[in-house]
Protein backbone atom coordinates (compact mmCIF):
# COMPACT_ATOMS: atom_id res chain seq x y z
CA UNK A 1 0.00 0.00 0.00
CA UNK A 2 0.96 3.65 -0.98
CA UNK A 3 1.24 5.99 2.00
CA UNK A 4 -0.26 8.89 0.32
CA UNK A 5 1.66 11.37 2.72
CA UNK A 6 4.90 9.95 1.69
CA UNK A 7 4.58 11.60 -1.97
CA UNK A 8 2.63 14.91 -0.88
CA UNK A 9 4.27 17.54 0.64
CA UNK A 10 2.21 18.78 4.07
CA UNK A 11 1.49 22.08 2.88
CA UNK A 12 -0.74 20.35 0.51
CA UNK A 13 -2.71 18.11 2.76
CA UNK A 14 -5.93 20.44 3.71
CA UNK A 15 -5.89 21.08 -0.64
CA UNK A 16 -6.06 17.16 -1.51
CA UNK A 17 -9.16 16.87 0.99
CA UNK A 18 -10.95 19.86 -1.13
CA UNK A 19 -10.44 18.16 -3.99
CA UNK A 20 -11.39 14.53 -2.86
CA UNK A 21 -14.96 16.65 -1.32
CA UNK A 22 -15.20 18.69 -4.79
CA UNK A 23 -15.38 21.52 -3.10
CA UNK A 24 -14.11 23.51 -6.15
CA UNK A 25 -13.69 23.37 -9.65
CA UNK A 26 -10.78 25.90 -10.44
CA UNK A 27 -7.59 25.52 -8.57
CA UNK A 28 -5.01 27.61 -9.40
CA UNK A 29 -1.78 26.45 -7.62
CA UNK A 30 1.19 29.07 -7.74
CA UNK A 31 4.52 28.99 -6.17
CA UNK A 32 8.59 29.08 -6.31
CA UNK A 33 10.76 26.20 -7.32
CA UNK A 34 10.56 22.99 -5.82
CA UNK A 35 7.34 23.70 -4.08
CA UNK A 36 6.31 20.35 -5.57
CA UNK A 37 2.97 21.66 -6.73
CA UNK A 38 3.40 19.85 -10.25
CA UNK A 39 3.61 16.74 -8.34
CA UNK A 40 0.96 17.31 -6.40
CA UNK A 41 -1.44 17.98 -9.51
CA UNK A 42 -0.05 14.74 -11.25
CA UNK A 43 -0.68 12.51 -8.39
CA UNK A 44 -4.59 14.15 -7.91
CA UNK A 45 -4.89 13.13 -11.79
CA UNK A 46 -3.54 9.59 -11.34
CA UNK A 47 -5.45 9.05 -8.21
CA UNK A 48 -8.57 10.77 -9.60
CA UNK A 49 -8.41 8.76 -13.04
CA UNK A 50 -8.18 4.85 -11.28
CA UNK A 51 -11.52 5.87 -9.17
CA UNK A 52 -13.27 7.69 -11.39
CA UNK A 53 -14.17 5.14 -14.29
CA UNK A 54 -14.78 7.93 -16.89
CA UNK A 55 -12.75 10.71 -15.90
CA UNK A 56 -10.45 11.43 -18.82
CA UNK A 57 -8.28 14.18 -18.63
CA UNK A 58 -6.32 16.61 -21.02
CA UNK A 59 -2.70 18.28 -19.95
CA UNK A 60 -1.82 21.52 -21.48
CA UNK A 61 1.26 23.65 -22.09
CA UNK A 62 1.00 26.44 -24.56
CA UNK A 63 3.70 25.17 -26.35
CA UNK A 64 3.03 21.76 -27.71
CA UNK A 65 6.89 20.68 -28.20
CA UNK A 66 7.43 21.71 -24.62
CA UNK A 67 4.55 18.60 -23.25
CA UNK A 68 6.47 15.55 -23.38
CA UNK A 69 9.38 17.00 -20.84
CA UNK A 70 7.28 18.42 -18.46
CA UNK A 71 3.95 17.04 -17.63
CA UNK A 72 3.92 13.91 -20.06
CA UNK A 73 7.26 12.85 -18.10
CA UNK A 74 5.56 14.35 -14.62
CA UNK A 75 2.25 12.50 -15.15
CA UNK A 76 4.94 9.14 -15.76
CA UNK A 77 6.31 10.01 -12.14
CA UNK A 78 3.53 9.84 -10.67
CA UNK A 79 2.31 7.14 -11.84
CA UNK A 80 5.10 5.19 -11.22
CA UNK A 81 4.94 6.69 -7.50
CA UNK A 82 1.77 5.42 -7.43
CA UNK A 83 3.16 1.67 -8.19
CA UNK A 84 0.30 1.58 -10.73
CA UNK A 85 3.03 1.22 -14.19
CA UNK A 86 1.14 -1.97 -14.64
CA UNK A 87 -1.94 -0.30 -15.50
CA UNK A 88 -1.15 2.31 -17.48
CA UNK A 89 0.36 2.42 -21.24
CA UNK A 90 2.07 5.09 -22.37
CA UNK A 91 2.67 6.06 -26.08
CA UNK A 92 5.01 8.45 -27.30
CA UNK A 93 3.07 8.92 -30.94
CA UNK A 94 0.31 9.59 -30.27
CA UNK A 95 1.28 11.62 -26.81
CA UNK A 96 -0.77 9.40 -24.80
CA UNK A 97 -1.08 8.10 -21.06
CA UNK A 98 -4.20 5.23 -21.51
CA UNK A 99 -5.72 3.84 -18.14
CA UNK A 100 -5.93 -0.07 -19.32
CA UNK A 101 -8.75 -1.30 -16.73
CA UNK A 102 -11.13 1.33 -18.10
CA UNK A 103 -9.83 2.70 -21.84
CA UNK A 104 -9.71 6.18 -20.14
CA UNK A 105 -7.07 8.50 -21.22
CA UNK A 106 -4.59 11.37 -20.56
CA UNK A 107 -4.22 13.55 -24.07
CA UNK A 108 -1.54 16.19 -24.47
CA UNK A 109 -2.07 19.74 -26.13
CA UNK A 110 -0.32 22.63 -27.29
CA UNK A 111 -2.49 25.66 -27.08
CA UNK A 112 -0.53 26.70 -30.13
CA UNK A 113 -2.96 24.52 -32.09
CA UNK A 114 -6.19 25.41 -30.71
CA UNK A 115 -8.20 23.19 -33.54
CA UNK A 116 -6.72 20.14 -32.07
CA UNK A 117 -8.06 21.01 -28.74
CA UNK A 118 -11.33 21.91 -29.89
CA UNK A 119 -11.18 18.56 -31.70
CA UNK A 120 -10.42 16.29 -28.57
CA UNK A 121 -13.07 14.13 -28.10
CA UNK A 122 -13.07 10.42 -26.03
CA UNK A 123 -14.60 7.02 -26.81
CA UNK A 124 -15.65 6.48 -22.91
CA UNK A 125 -16.26 9.51 -20.05
CA UNK A 126 -15.58 13.26 -20.41
CA UNK A 127 -12.93 14.82 -19.34
CA UNK A 128 -12.88 15.74 -15.87
CA UNK A 129 -9.45 16.87 -15.67
CA UNK A 130 -7.76 19.46 -17.31
CA UNK A 131 -4.46 20.79 -16.32
CA UNK A 132 -2.62 24.51 -17.50
CA UNK A 133 1.29 24.07 -16.52
CA UNK A 134 3.01 27.12 -16.52
CA UNK A 135 -0.56 28.66 -17.27
CA UNK A 136 1.03 32.55 -17.36
CA UNK A 137 2.47 31.44 -20.77
CA UNK A 138 -0.86 31.30 -22.21
CA UNK A 139 -2.57 34.58 -23.52
CA UNK A 140 -5.13 35.46 -21.19
CA UNK A 141 -8.15 34.55 -19.56
CA UNK A 142 -9.82 34.74 -23.13
CA UNK A 143 -7.76 31.88 -24.15
CA UNK A 144 -8.68 30.31 -20.88
CA UNK A 145 -12.31 30.56 -21.26
CA UNK A 146 -12.36 29.35 -25.00
CA UNK A 147 -10.72 25.86 -23.90
CA UNK A 148 -12.62 25.27 -20.86
CA UNK A 149 -15.90 25.40 -23.26
CA UNK A 150 -14.61 23.00 -25.23
CA UNK A 151 -13.38 20.80 -23.04
CA UNK A 152 -16.04 21.29 -20.00
CA UNK A 153 -19.06 19.41 -22.12
CA UNK A 154 -21.18 16.47 -21.03
CA UNK A 155 -20.19 15.43 -17.52
CA UNK A 156 -20.14 16.13 -13.73
CA UNK A 157 -17.62 17.23 -11.11
CA UNK A 158 -14.59 18.93 -13.00
CA UNK A 159 -11.19 19.68 -11.83
CA UNK A 160 -9.23 22.50 -13.65
CA UNK A 161 -5.51 22.82 -12.34
CA UNK A 162 -3.56 25.87 -13.26
CA UNK A 163 -0.07 26.01 -12.04
CA UNK A 164 2.68 28.86 -11.96
CA UNK A 165 5.39 30.52 -10.34
CA UNK A 166 3.82 34.03 -10.42
CA UNK A 167 5.67 36.69 -12.69
CA UNK A 168 7.27 39.59 -11.46
CA UNK A 169 5.02 41.97 -12.25
CA UNK A 170 1.67 42.93 -10.92
CA UNK A 171 0.26 43.86 -14.17
CA UNK A 172 1.18 40.10 -15.40
CA UNK A 173 -2.83 38.83 -16.75
CA UNK A 174 -2.12 35.85 -14.05
CA UNK A 175 -1.30 38.24 -11.01
CA UNK A 176 -4.18 40.32 -11.70
CA UNK A 177 -6.75 37.16 -12.22
CA UNK A 178 -6.41 36.05 -9.03
CA UNK A 179 -7.78 39.03 -7.27
CA UNK A 180 -10.95 38.75 -8.91
CA UNK A 181 -13.24 36.62 -6.77
CA UNK A 182 -15.33 33.45 -7.44
CA UNK A 183 -17.06 31.00 -5.44
CA UNK A 184 -15.74 28.05 -7.20
CA UNK A 185 -12.39 29.14 -7.31
CA UNK A 186 -9.58 28.38 -4.85
CA UNK A 187 -5.93 29.70 -4.60
CA UNK A 188 -3.30 28.07 -3.31
CA UNK A 189 0.52 29.10 -2.58
CA UNK A 190 3.56 26.62 -1.67
CA UNK A 191 7.21 27.32 -1.19
CA UNK A 192 10.38 24.64 -0.86
CA UNK A 193 9.89 25.29 2.47
CA UNK A 194 7.43 23.02 3.98
CA UNK A 195 9.08 19.94 1.42
CA UNK A 196 10.94 17.48 3.05
CA UNK A 197 14.59 18.03 2.79
CA UNK A 198 15.86 15.15 0.89
CA UNK A 199 12.83 14.98 -1.79
CA UNK A 200 14.92 18.08 -3.12
CA UNK A 201 17.92 17.23 -1.99
CA UNK A 202 20.94 19.15 -0.12
CA UNK A 203 22.79 21.14 -3.35
CA UNK A 204 18.68 22.73 -3.88
CA UNK A 205 18.85 24.24 -0.20
CA UNK A 206 22.41 25.88 -0.72
CA UNK A 207 21.71 27.45 -3.45
CA UNK A 208 18.39 28.77 -2.51
CA UNK A 209 20.54 30.31 0.63
CA UNK A 210 22.87 31.68 -1.10
CA UNK A 211 20.58 33.36 -3.44
CA UNK A 212 18.97 34.60 -0.23
CA UNK A 213 22.36 36.31 0.52
CA UNK A 214 23.23 37.58 -2.39
CA UNK A 215 19.89 39.06 -3.75
CA UNK A 216 17.20 38.60 -1.66
CA UNK A 217 14.83 40.21 -4.29
CA UNK A 218 15.59 37.69 -6.73
CA UNK A 219 15.12 34.51 -3.74
CA UNK A 220 11.82 35.90 -2.70
CA UNK A 221 9.99 35.84 -6.43
CA UNK A 222 12.00 32.75 -7.41
CA UNK A 223 11.95 30.54 -4.34
CA UNK A 224 8.94 31.64 -2.58
CA UNK A 225 6.87 32.44 -5.48
CA UNK A 226 6.54 36.54 -4.66
CA UNK A 227 5.27 39.36 -7.41
CA UNK A 228 8.39 41.12 -6.26
CA UNK A 229 7.78 43.91 -9.14
CA UNK A 230 9.95 44.96 -12.15
CA UNK A 231 10.60 47.95 -9.89
CA UNK A 232 8.33 50.16 -11.62
CA UNK A 233 5.23 50.12 -9.42
CA UNK A 234 3.74 53.05 -9.06
CA UNK A 235 1.99 52.00 -5.88
CA UNK A 236 4.18 50.75 -3.09
CA UNK A 237 1.87 51.27 0.03
CA UNK A 238 -0.80 48.90 -0.81
CA UNK A 239 -3.08 46.48 1.24
CA UNK A 240 -5.45 44.56 -0.60
CA UNK A 241 -7.54 43.18 1.94
CA UNK A 242 -11.42 42.98 2.88
CA UNK A 243 -12.64 46.18 4.69
CA UNK A 244 -15.81 45.27 7.04
CA UNK A 245 -19.28 46.96 7.58
CA UNK A 246 -18.13 47.36 11.33
CA UNK A 247 -14.90 49.32 9.66
CA UNK A 248 -16.74 51.24 7.37
CA UNK A 249 -19.58 52.36 10.31
CA UNK A 250 -16.95 54.48 11.46
CA UNK A 251 -15.60 56.12 8.70
CA UNK A 252 -16.91 59.73 9.10
CA UNK A 253 -14.44 61.18 6.55
CA UNK A 254 -15.68 59.83 3.02
CA UNK A 255 -15.27 61.28 -0.53
CA UNK A 256 -16.93 60.58 -3.74
CA UNK A 257 -15.26 61.06 -6.98
CA UNK A 258 -15.99 60.56 -10.69
CA UNK A 259 -14.14 59.61 -14.40
CA UNK A 260 -16.76 59.60 -17.48
CA UNK A 261 -14.89 57.82 -19.18
CA UNK A 262 -14.88 58.09 -22.94
CA UNK A 263 -16.55 55.96 -25.48
CA UNK A 264 -15.19 52.35 -24.62
CA UNK A 265 -13.66 53.95 -21.30
CA UNK A 266 -15.64 53.00 -18.58
CA UNK A 267 -17.16 55.26 -16.15
CA UNK A 268 -15.86 54.96 -12.80
CA UNK A 269 -17.36 56.22 -9.50
CA UNK A 270 -15.59 55.65 -6.01
CA UNK A 271 -16.23 56.04 -2.77
CA UNK A 272 -13.51 55.88 0.31
CA UNK A 273 -12.43 57.40 3.53
CA UNK A 274 -9.09 59.14 4.82
CA UNK A 275 -7.92 59.20 7.49
CA UNK A 276 -5.70 61.99 7.78
CA UNK A 277 -4.19 61.73 11.43
CA UNK A 278 -2.54 58.21 10.47
CA UNK A 279 -2.44 58.73 6.78
CA UNK A 280 -4.67 56.34 5.44
CA UNK A 281 -7.15 56.01 2.72
CA UNK A 282 -9.72 53.18 2.31
CA UNK A 283 -11.28 52.47 -0.70
CA UNK A 284 -14.81 50.42 -0.71
CA UNK A 285 -17.54 51.25 -2.95
CA UNK A 286 -17.36 51.81 -6.35
CA UNK A 287 -19.13 51.39 -9.96
CA UNK A 288 -17.21 50.88 -12.88
CA UNK A 289 -19.34 50.32 -16.27
CA UNK A 290 -19.28 50.65 -20.46
CA UNK A 291 -21.27 52.30 -22.27
CA UNK A 292 -23.48 53.80 -19.02
CA UNK A 293 -26.31 56.77 -19.94
CA UNK A 294 -25.45 59.47 -17.54
CA UNK A 295 -29.27 58.44 -17.09
CA UNK A 296 -28.19 55.22 -15.71
CA UNK A 297 -25.40 56.31 -14.20
CA UNK A 298 -27.18 58.80 -11.95
CA UNK A 299 -29.69 55.88 -10.77
CA UNK A 300 -26.86 54.00 -9.74
CA UNK A 301 -24.99 56.39 -8.11
CA UNK A 302 -28.39 57.93 -5.91
CA UNK A 303 -28.78 53.86 -4.72
CA UNK A 304 -25.39 54.46 -3.05
CA UNK A 305 -25.44 58.13 -2.17
CA UNK A 306 -28.74 58.18 -0.65
CA UNK A 307 -27.37 61.10 2.05
CA UNK A 308 -26.31 63.14 -2.04
CA UNK A 309 -22.90 64.04 -0.75
CA UNK A 310 -21.12 65.99 -2.81
CA UNK A 311 -19.13 64.24 -5.70
CA UNK A 312 -16.43 65.85 -7.44
CA UNK A 313 -16.26 65.13 -11.12
CA UNK A 314 -14.03 65.31 -14.42
CA UNK A 315 -14.32 68.65 -14.92
CA UNK A 316 -13.61 68.13 -18.70
CA UNK A 317 -17.01 66.76 -19.10
CA UNK A 318 -19.08 69.97 -18.68
CA UNK A 319 -21.97 68.64 -20.15
CA UNK A 320 -22.60 65.49 -18.31
CA UNK A 321 -21.96 67.57 -15.36
CA UNK A 322 -24.78 69.85 -16.05
CA UNK A 323 -26.88 66.74 -17.03
CA UNK A 324 -26.10 64.60 -13.54
CA UNK A 325 -26.98 67.62 -11.45
CA UNK A 326 -30.03 68.20 -13.45
CA UNK A 327 -30.93 64.50 -12.33
CA UNK A 328 -30.67 65.54 -8.68
CA UNK A 329 -26.99 64.88 -7.86
CA UNK A 330 -25.14 67.35 -6.26
CA UNK A 331 -21.80 67.36 -8.25
CA UNK A 332 -18.72 69.83 -8.79
CA UNK A 333 -15.98 69.89 -11.81
CA UNK A 334 -12.52 68.60 -10.26
CA UNK A 335 -10.15 71.76 -10.21
CA UNK A 336 -7.46 70.13 -11.84
CA UNK A 337 -4.91 72.45 -12.83
CA UNK A 338 -1.10 71.86 -14.05
CA UNK A 339 0.91 69.42 -13.11
CA UNK A 340 -2.45 67.71 -11.02
CA UNK A 341 -2.11 64.44 -12.51
CA UNK A 342 1.29 63.98 -11.10
CA UNK A 343 1.09 66.05 -8.13
CA UNK A 344 -2.23 63.50 -6.95
CA UNK A 345 -0.54 60.28 -7.70
CA UNK A 346 2.31 61.77 -5.81
CA UNK A 347 0.02 62.36 -2.84
CA UNK A 348 -0.89 59.18 -3.05
CA UNK A 349 1.77 57.46 -3.50
CA UNK A 350 3.01 59.44 0.01
CA UNK A 351 0.37 57.99 1.33
CA UNK A 352 0.97 55.61 4.76
CA UNK A 353 -0.99 53.30 3.38
CA UNK A 354 -3.99 52.59 0.52
CA UNK A 355 -6.43 50.04 1.68
CA UNK A 356 -8.98 48.39 -1.04
CA UNK A 357 -11.10 45.70 -0.56
CA UNK A 358 -10.65 43.83 -3.43
CA UNK A 359 -14.51 42.49 -3.14
CA UNK A 360 -16.11 45.53 -3.40
CA UNK A 361 -13.80 47.48 -5.67
CA UNK A 362 -12.06 44.70 -8.27
CA UNK A 363 -11.75 47.23 -10.77
CA UNK A 364 -9.78 49.71 -8.14
CA UNK A 365 -7.72 46.55 -6.75
CA UNK A 366 -6.51 45.60 -9.94
CA UNK A 367 -5.65 49.24 -11.12
CA UNK A 368 -4.08 50.32 -8.80
CA UNK A 369 -2.05 47.23 -8.04
CA UNK A 370 -0.96 47.17 -11.79
CA UNK A 371 -0.19 50.68 -12.16
CA UNK A 372 3.33 50.30 -13.42
CA UNK A 373 5.72 52.87 -15.34
CA UNK A 374 6.20 52.73 -18.62
CA UNK A 375 9.94 51.67 -20.37
CA UNK A 376 11.27 53.13 -23.26
CA UNK A 377 13.01 52.19 -25.78
CA UNK A 378 16.31 51.45 -23.93
CA UNK A 379 14.49 49.70 -21.30
CA UNK A 380 14.65 52.67 -18.74
CA UNK A 381 11.39 53.58 -16.96
CA UNK A 382 9.38 56.91 -18.26
CA UNK A 383 9.22 59.75 -15.92
CA UNK A 384 5.43 60.45 -16.53
CA UNK A 385 3.07 58.50 -15.45
CA UNK A 386 0.96 56.23 -17.97
CA UNK A 387 -2.65 57.60 -18.89
CA UNK A 388 -4.33 54.32 -18.80
CA UNK A 389 -6.37 51.49 -17.39
CA UNK A 390 -6.40 54.42 -14.57
CA UNK A 391 -9.87 55.05 -14.39
CA UNK A 392 -10.23 54.14 -10.67
CA UNK A 393 -7.14 56.17 -9.92
CA UNK A 394 -8.40 59.56 -11.72
CA UNK A 395 -11.78 58.86 -9.75
CA UNK A 396 -9.58 58.66 -6.37
CA UNK A 397 -7.82 61.41 -7.09
CA UNK A 398 -11.11 64.27 -7.73
CA UNK A 399 -13.01 62.85 -4.77
CA UNK A 400 -9.34 63.53 -2.67
CA UNK A 401 -8.87 67.16 -4.63
CA UNK A 402 -9.72 69.13 -1.49
CA UNK A 403 -7.11 67.20 0.89
CA UNK A 404 -4.06 67.90 -1.40
CA UNK A 405 -4.38 71.65 -1.06
CA UNK A 406 -1.81 73.05 1.05
CA UNK A 407 -0.12 69.39 1.42
CA UNK A 408 3.65 69.51 0.92
CA UNK A 409 4.32 66.27 -1.28
CA UNK A 410 7.73 64.54 -0.68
Amino acid sequence: MINLADLIAPSFYCLHHKIKEQNFTHYWLKGGRGSTKSSFISLEIILGMMEDENANCVAMRKVGVNLKDSVFEQLRWAISALGAEKNWKATVCPLQLLYLPTGTKILFRGADNPKKIKSTKFSRGYCKYIWYEEVDEFKGMEEIRTINQSLMRGGEGFCVFYSYNPPKSQRNWVNEEILKTRGDRLIHHSTYLTVPKHWLGEQFFIEANHLKQMNEGAYNHEYLGEVTGTGGEVFTNLTIRPISDDEIQTFDKIARGLDWGYATDPFHYTVNHYDKTRRKLYIFFEIQQVGLSNRKATELVKAENINNGIITCDSAEPKSIAEVSDYGLRVIGAKKGADSVDYGIKWLQDLEEIIIDPIRCPNAAREFNGYELEKDINGNFKAKFPDKNNHSIDAVRYSRESDMKNVRVR
